[in-house]
C-alpha cells in the first residue's frame, strides 16, 4: 500500500462568503482525500488535505480555481506529517 500524502495549505484572495469550505469538502470527498478546512481571520482559507499523491494533487490543482464567485490569489503548500484523519470536516473559524 502507497503511503498516504498530507499537506497543510493557506489559500488567500477572495475565498471567504463564497462557500469555499463547503465546496472544497465536496471535492474532497469526490476525490477521497481526508481532512478539513476552515476559515481564518485574517481571510484565508486553511486546510488539511490527506490522501493518495494524484487525489491531494488534484485537489490542489481545484483549489487554485475555487468555486464560483472566488477569486483566488495564492495556494501555499507545505508538508504535513504524523496527521491520520477520518473523513473530511468544516472545523470553526480559527
Amino acid at each position: 500500500m502507497s503511503q498516504a500524502k498530507a499537506v497543510k495549505v493557506r489559500i488567500s484572495g477572495q475565498v471567504q462568503g463564497v462557500f469555499f469550505r463547503v465546496w472544497t469538502k465536496e471535492e474532497a470527498d469526490q476525490l477521497g482525500v481526508m481532512g478539513w478546512v476552515r476559515n481564518r481571520l485574517d481571510g484565508e482559507v486553511e486546510g488539511l488535505f490527506v490522501g493518495s499523491d494524484e487525489a491531494v494533487e488534484a485537489l490542489i490543482a481545484v483549489c487554485r480555481e475555487g468555486p464560483p464567485g472566488a477569486l483566488v490569489a495564492e495556494v501555499r503548500v507545505e508538508d504535513a506529517t504524523g496527521i491520520t484523519p477520518a473523513g473530511f470536516m468544516i472545523k470553526p473559524t480559527v
